[in-house]
């Protein structure tokens, strides 16, 4: 295949858009051979000033890239999969969903402070009401302010003083080398991340995921496919978009897949949570287990008022 050959992948313009997508783009032709070229796309949530809830919250860093692979101007696209709507979008199919990266929150301070040195009455920027939700459960004496901006943006806010600390994806400070402004991380058991945080998806037309783009599938990990999954299914089964309240985190060892979520109310007083978990193979016959697991244990949490704290929550927040 000759470089004028490349396959077209669709990424948004941003440091870290770009960042993942040559991370899936490299790995994809070390293992295949397929050569790729970056596809640089603006979306609507990349120039928009607007807080995400007000346009809908899902969904609006991904429409571009899926109007794109409908048009075949590109050949797949790639996303992060917490940003990516739970339902499935018309003539389009996850092709792969990559192995992955450390999927929890941390704390970028000032003075090098965790989170528990905090002083009463720091301002913690965020636009995530999951991060706040829980975040005010912990430390309800500080003061929690939305904030919009790639990484680069939010790291600066914290070093001019406009806030004390940010929390960000962890995975994401990684990948664009800032990892070094890390002073704190939050554990599962502290916060539950949001449904895929951490791991890529690679989007193509459906018509073409087993046909020409087959190549694609090299890059998919089925451990991780299994847990997103679970974690995604709880977060369709509540209504709920990449703008609500919920954290939920599925891990897969030693044949079993293990469940927890969260559904914490704004304001940190008022929290559903729940886990469990099931025997499964690692193989895409499982798929239906581990959505199933993700629906009862969703069922569950909604019996105990869950859906009520996403409901009273939907109309204020960002997304993730």
């Amino acid at each position: 295949m000759t470089s004028a050959a490349a396959a077209r992948l669709g990424t948004r313009r941003s440091n870290m858009a770009t960042t993942q997508s040559g991370l899936v783009a490299r790995a994809i032709t070390e293992r295949t051979g397929v050569p790729v070229e970056l596809e640089l796309i603006t979306s609507f949530g990349d120039v928009t000033k607007a807080h995400l809830t007000q346009l809908g919250g899902t969904g609006v860093f991904v429409n571009a890239l899926r109007d794109e692979l409908l048009a075949d101007t590109v050949d797949f696209a790639v996303h992060s999969l917490k940003d990516l709507p739970t339902a499935p979008a018309d003539g389009l199919v996850l092709a792969a969903i990559t192995e992955r990266d450390d999927p929890r929150d941390a704390l970028c301070a000032r003075d090098g402070l965790a989170f528990e040195e905090l002083p009463a009455g720091a301002r913690i920027g965020t636009g995530s009401p999951r991060r706040v939700a829980q975040l005010a459960a912990l430390r309800p004496d500080l003061v929690y302010v939305p904030i919009r901006g790639n990484a680069e943006t939010r790291l600066g806010k914290v070093a001019s003083g406009e806030v004390d600390a940010v929390v960000l994806a962890y995975a994401g400070l990684v990948r664009v080398g800032r990892v070094g402004d890390v002073t704190d991380v939050f554990d599962p058991d502290r916060m539950l991340p949001a449904p895929g945080q951490g791991a890529l998806a690679v989007e193509c037309r459906t018509e073409r995921a087993g046909a020409d783009l087959s190549y694609l599938s090299s890059v998919d990990h089925a451990p991780t496919r299994l847990a997103v999954t679970a974690e995604r299914t709880v977060l369709a089964e509540l209504e709920a978009g990449c703008a609500a309240p919920v954290g939920a985190y599925a891990t897969y060892a030693g044949g079993r897949l293990r469940l927890r979520a969260a559904v914490v109310s704004t304001d940190g007083t008022q929290a559903v949570r729940g886990e469990s978990g099931a025997e499964v193979e690692a193989d895409p016959a499982s798929l239906k287990a581990a959505a199933d697991l993700g629906r009862e244990l969703a069922r569950s949490m909604i019996a105990d008022g869950a859906d009520r704290i996403v409901a009273d929550a939907a109309a204020g927040g960002t997304a993730d």
